[in-house]
């Protein structure tokens, strides 16, 4: 199968793209070895150095693995940027939702967890919020992204009291979709403004060593915003 000619685009760009659209159609399964270089490179009709470059890049992206004196095995056949990318296009309730759902679990995972630097942390990043005004006041025009960047703080000291790398890293690519929704609705007078002392009962309540207190009240800090959401997109 000879590829369509790249035009302006690299050759090594439109070789991934044709090897990851074939691993997403299932032409290979996970744990399969894929063909050798030779073979792609004959399949594809480019050159061998062609084919190892895209071979490293889909590597990289962690679709396929190289084993010594082995071959190249496949070992996922979705795209971990193609997944970053949906959650990018999510709006804002679908962001709301999973992060209560991650949130939720860091905060029940930080109560068991949690070290006395974490929670210095936590009240760190609540000072610099509480620092824009009190509840019901919104930050001056020009302010949403310095507000949402010291609100994502928090959260992110939170989650990160867990003490599970895998919640953190997933929590850390997802943080650019919760810095967005967070400067949206900074900017939309219909969804309630950040209100500090429901951090600061969030908190007490990860201090207090009591994972369900610390779950629900992870799961109410973000509940009135995701309701005001749902009220808007229930109108129109």
């Amino acid at each position: 199968m000879a590829l369509r000619a790249a035009g302006r685009r690299s050759l090594v760009d439109t070789v991934v793209e044709q090897l990851r659209a074939q691993l997403a159609e299932g032409e290979w399964k996970v744990g399969d070895r894929v063909p050798t270089e030779h073979a792609l490179a004959e399949q594809l009709q480019v050159g061998r150095n062609t084919v190892r470059e895209a071979v490293r890049v889909l590597v990289h992206a962690g679709m396929l693995q190289s084993r010594q004196g082995e071959g190249t095995f496949v070992v996922s056949t979705t795209d971990p940027a193609e997944v970053m990318w949906g959650v990018r296009r999510a709006g804002i309730r679908d962001v709301l939702e999973l992060r209560i759902a991650l949130e939720a679990e860091g905060a029940r995972l930080a109560a068991l967890r949690h070290s006395p630097d974490d929670l210095r942390r936590m009240r760190a990043a609540l000072e610099s919020l509480e620092a824009f005004g009190h509840a019901g006041e919104r930050p001056a025009d020009g302010h949403h992204e310095l507000h949402a960047a010291h609100d994502l703080e928090f959260h992110t000291a939170v989650v990160e009291s867990a003490h599970n790398a895998a919640l953190s890293a997933t929590y850390g690519w997802f943080s650019s979709s919760v810095r967005d929704s967070l400067v949206a609705s900074l900017g939309d007078r219909e969804v309630p403004s950040i209100v500090p002392a429901d951090h600061r009962a969030l908190v007490d309540a990860i201090a207090s060593g009591d994972p369900a207190a610390a779950e629900a009240a992870a799961r109410a800090l973000l509940e009135a915003p995701k309701r005001a959401v749902e009220a808007l997109l229930a109108t129109g």
